[in-house]
């Protein structure tokens, strides 16, 4: 069952990746270590010039995947940080420790985001911008 819920997160993020305007997947990296381990390595370019960079390592617990680490960091085409999600431990003192998102010029506090928000939210960001 575990490899079934693995692979079947795996083609979610494909499929949405799919209906997304103006992107070009430029590394799309799914790897199963183990039965309940998993690696998932993205990169996505919007609009030819922002880029996504995902990194997630999953875990299956029962029937539902969880990330042990996770990053998602957006940029746009001079390496300027647009956002990035991820839960590296260096904000203890923010509320929703370790999970933070990085702006510009903060970080905030903010629960842990779906990659499939993540794509949205840049998918959103490329199609604005400009």
């Amino acid at each position: 069952m575990s490899r079934e819920a693995l692979n079947a997160y795996f083609d979610h993020v494909e499929q949405r990746l799919l209906t997304l305007p103006n992107t070009y997947v430029e590394q799309f990296n799914a790897v199963i270590l183990t039965s309940e381990r998993a690696n998932l390595k993205l990169r996505v370019r919007f609009k030819g010039k922002y880029l996504l960079a995902i990194s997630e390592a999953l875990v299956v617990i029962g029937d539902q995947i969880s990330q042990i680490d996770y990053r998602y960091h957006f940029q746009d085409e001079k390496n300027k940080l647009i956002l990035r999600y991820d839960s590296t431990p260096h904000f203890p003192k923010l509320s929703s420790f370790p999970h933070h998102k990085h702006l510009p010029d903060a970080v905030i506090a903010v629960d842990k985001p779906d990659i499939v928000q993540v794509l949205q939210e840049a998918s959103d960001f490329s199609e604005t911008a400009d």
